[in-house]
């Protein structure tokens, strides 16, 4: 029994010695900023709709940061759903607005999101808005 549990500890030391070996240096340190772009709101419910009646929905962000803000892309979840935005760059302490119209052809609940993309942020921001079609 001894002898297994030595064998046990030869091993296991032994497969350490394997072990990628790692430099500790300057740990990175992130600090999180605030986001110069606040939206008034990320998500709209549009309540009902009736179909074949086209539905814009505007969302609206100011820019709350010191640097001019660029909309470098707005894309849909869907081929239903049409885009238009801001395309001059948004100063400090301006407001902008992407739009986003649904066509409303089929009936049904939905609910569809409006990807923004911006140099002022390394994430894309997922918009949403959601109804129902009478």
């Amino acid at each position: 029994m001894k002898t297994v549990k030595v064998l046990s500890l030869a091993i296991a030391f032994g497969l350490m010695s394997f072990a990628p070996k790692t430099t500790i240096g300057d740990p990175v340190v992130k600090t999180a900023t605030a986001s110069p772009v606040s939206w008034k709101s990320e998500s709209i419910e549009i309540g009902n709709i009736p179909q074949g009646t086209p539905k814009t929905i505007e969302f609206s962000f100011k820019n709350t940061g010191k640097t001019d803000i660029v909309i470098t892309n707005v894309k849909a979840s869907c081929g239903c759903t049409a885009t238009d935005y801001t395309k001059t760059p948004i100063k400090a302490g301006e407001t902008a607005v992407v739009k986003a119209t649904y066509n409303a052809a089929a009936k049904g609940a939905f609910h569809k999101t409006v990807t923004v993309t911006t140099n002022a942020e390394e994430t894309p921001k997922v918009l949403s808005f959601q109804g129902t079609v009478i």
